[in-house]
């Protein structure tokens, strides 16, 4: 999802080689990102079918249980503190703190003169949600009941909306943050922050016992397709000029194909 090792590689090619690969980078970057969204499509399709025909509960309870003590489904393992620390990190994935999280950016983003960019944060991310929201009531799967919640939920259950909202969030803002930084340490940064923080929120619904484990691998799956098809828009858009590309130079960088 960044400029990442295709370009590290061509630099390793000899001179020749890297003059005709070169110009095929972005097709290539583009060609692994539909490759990726499709994997996590089809990952979704496989974990759906699999708990639409029942075949997926004998692991989620297994992994439910795992994180409780043993004949004790209402204690969840490790000290007080852990348990306060997943409530906290669990509402970093919660509608509230998603919704802030990107006004604040794309408020940034405006006032950096990256007004196209700021709106393509609002409707990927507002797309995004309304995605999830279609889905959960799609799939019709209630909570688990097996051990106690930690957190009060009024929602269905698949997919988690949590690690769901937070993959499109977190990723699609990671995405872009690499589409308009010319620093490969800053595309580097946000990019580990935002799949950190994807994957921690998505435990945290496991560990609460809110969510069954296929619920969150499915949010995820399907967040990160969806990150990685904004990520194609993005740099489509940018080649075309319609928004804003690297840091650099304002409007293209040595990471922004030229728009043509």
């Amino acid at each position: 999802m960044s400029s990442f090792s295709p370009r590290r590689l061509v630099q390793c090619l000899p001179l020749r080689l890297r003059r005709l690969a070169g110009p095929l980078l972005p097709e290539l970057a583009v060609l692994l990102a539909l490759l990726g969204a499709a994997l996590g499509l089809l990952a979704f399709a496989f974990i759906a079918d699999e708990v639409a025909e029942g075949e997926t509960h004998a692991f989620d309870e297994a992994v439910l249980l795992a994180f409780r003590v043993p004949g004790d489904p209402a204690d969840p393992l490790g000290p007080p503190w852990l348990e306060i620390i997943m409530r906290d990190v669990t509402a970093l994935g919660g509608t509230t703190v998603l919704t802030l999280i990107t006004l604040i950016v794309a408020g940034f983003l405006a006032m950096d003169g990256k007004r196209a960019a700021a709106l393509f944060v609002l409707v990927a991310t507002s797309g995004g949600g309304l995605l999830s929201y279609a889905l959960k009531l799609g799939f019709d799967r209630p909570r688990p009941d097996l051990v106690a919640h930690l957190v009060d939920v009024s929602t269905l259950s698949f997919p988690s909306g949590h690690a769901m909202g937070s993959a499109v969030t977190f990723l699609t803002l990671g995405v872009l943050i690499v589409r308009t930084e010319s620093k490969r340490r800053i595309k580097a940064y946000a990019l580990a922050v935002a799949v950190s923080l994807t994957l921690l929120v998505g435990f945290s619904r496991v560990y609460l016992g809110v969510h069954w484990p296929t619920d969150v691998l499915a949010g995820w799956c399907s967040g990160s397709a969806w990150a990685l098809l904004c990520w194609i828009i993005v740099l489509l858009l940018q080649r075309r000029g319609k928004v804003e590309g690297s840091s650099a130079n304002g409007s293209g960088g040595p990471d922004t194909p030229t728009p043509s």
